[in-house]
């Protein structure tokens, strides 16, 4: 994913990517981006994050600095005023995170490549009821193909 990382940092967006990183004795550990999404409501456009990429070193998983990053995250989205937050991943994973199935909550994802429950949402304190469509990824995600899944990693998601 540094691909994706490097291209959403260059892109022209209207809200700059917000990158966290978690360090152990001064070596990075683990990361995550916010970036510069849109709702498209019927009442009009609403500035929306995405929050992909999320890693951790595989020898510092399962001590929590993901689900740190993910808080922190969505906190950093809350105290920006942004109201909702997407991804496409676990549902067990970012379920007890903060995040529902988006469907559920009348949002459209962006593409039919989604297994069940992996396009999810997160409302924050700016979230209000009207706000329900379609989640529109930024041109970055579909030049590098990372929107929703395809062949076998289709069939088989990671739960």
């Amino acid at each position: 994913m540094p691909a994706l990382v490097d291209a959403l940092r260059a892109a022209q967006a209207a809200r700059r990517p917000v990158s966290l990183v978690a360090t152990v004795h001064d070596r990075v550990v683990g990361h995550v981006m916010l970036s510069a999404c849109r709702l498209d409501a019927l009442p009009r456009l609403v500035d929306v994050f995405s929050l992909s990429p999320l890693g951790v070193l595989p020898e510092f998983q399962s001590q929590g600095i993901g689900t740190r990053l993910v808080a922190d995250a969505l906190m950093e989205a809350d105290s920006e005023g942004v109201p909702l937050v997407f991804l496409e991943g676990s549902p067990h994973y970012y379920g007890a995170r903060g995040f529902s199935e988006a469907t559920e909550l009348g949002f459209r994802p962006p593409t039919l490549r989604h297994p069940p429950g992996a396009f999810q949402v997160a409302r924050l304190s700016a979230y209000e009821g009207w706000m329900t469509g379609t989640f529109v990824y930024s041109d970055t995600f579909w030049a590098l193909d990372c929107v929703g899944l395809r062949g076998e990693r289709l069939e088989s998601p990671r739960s």
